[in-house]
């Protein structure tokens, strides 16, 4: 079964919108193993993955009125998604210590992206999902939306309540920090003392 086009995600959430259950069922059928995945990534656990998901389903019908017709509905969803997952690591205050404070500290060197792609891909989505757990929460909610979502860099400052121009170094500093852990230098894991 394909992704529904434009055209049908826009009847689905206009049916959706009128209280078609089977509308719902179809925007819950065609995009919540994508919406899984990402909470998968940006997430602890399964289990909080799956929580998540449910949930965002049912703060869709809620938000639905809000879904502005002429924007992606899927990147719309991300967003909503996004807000969601960064509500529940900042209500758990998962290493809230690591998201901001050292800006300064960010290397200024870029890690050749091409390194870091051949490193994700030699490991496995387990040590990668590993990998990601050792980041600031909003480092790892930037890598998700930008590389798993495929997000823009407004759709992420968005997401993430942040300005526009803060997103390029949450994700150069993200990206450091993952290469750092996939090559198992573990100073974030110790929490590296400065």
């Amino acid at each position: 079964m394909s992704v529904p086009g434009m055209t049908e995600t826009t009847e689905a959430v206009a049916r959706a919108r009128a209280g078609d259950a089977d509308a719902w069922g179809e925007l819950y059928r065609d995009f919540a193993p994508a919406i899984f995945r990402f909470c998968r990534r940006a997430l602890p656990t399964r289990e909080d993955a799956e929580d998540a998901t449910m949930e965002i389903f049912m703060k869709l019908r809620d938000k639905l009125s809000q879904y502005d017709e002429t924007r992606s509905f899927s990147a719309w969803l991300y967003r909503v998604a996004a807000n969601h997952c960064w509500d529940i690591l900042r209500r758990r205050k998962i290493r809230q210590d690591k998201e901001t404070e050292d800006v300064e500290d960010v290397p200024l060197e870029h890690p050749d992206p091409s390194q870091l792609d051949k490193l994700i891909e030699q490991k496995t989505s387990e040590e990668v999902r590993h990998a990601l757990q050792k980041l600031g929460a909003r480092a790892r909610m930037a890598l998700v939306l930008r590389y798993y979502s495929d997000m823009s860099y407004d759709e992420i400052a968005d997401a993430l309540g942040v300005r526009r121009a803060f997103v390029g170094v949450v994700l150069l500093r993200a990206r450091h920090e993952l290469r750092q852990a996939l090559e198992g230098k573990s100073a974030l894991a110790a929490g590296g003392t400065s």
